[in-house]
């Protein structure tokens, strides 16, 4: 069974930084392919924050361009997302999201259980 889980939420003030991790674990992974970020505010839908291929490509959100850096570590099996100058407009749940190849049941999409980010004074 595939598992993926975050960390690193919490309540920031704005203009902070946070640091999300997300580390998939589980015997039968073959392969970890793209590895991202999305958030879900109240009353709105999911949106993407951040992707990272298995390469180390990057795609970013608009909103999160030039704030916001993705990257990953695939010894680890982890994905990082650093969040800097934080607006309260970022406060959502964030999820990790990871395709991912299993032993015998091949290419699925895996979601995390979501860490709630707050910026707020």
């Amino acid at each position: 069974q595939v598992q993926l889980v975050e960390s690193g939420g919490g309540l920031v003030q704005p203009g902070g930084s946070l640091r999300l991790s997300c580390a998939a674990s589980g015997r039968s992974i073959f392969v970890i392919h793209t590895m991202g970020w999305y958030r879900q505010a109240p009353g709105k839908q999911r949106e993407l924050v951040a992707i990272i291929t298995s390469g180390g490509s990057t795609t970013l959100a608009d909103s999160a361009k030039g704030r916001f850096t993705i990257s990953r570590d695939n010894a680890k099996n982890t994905v990082y997302l650093q969040m800097n100058s934080l607006k309260p407009e970022d406060t959502a749940v964030y999820y990790c999201n990871a395709e991912i190849s299993v032993v015998l049941k091949g290419r699925s999409d895996y979601w995390g259980q979501g860490t709630q980010v707050t910026v707020s004074s």
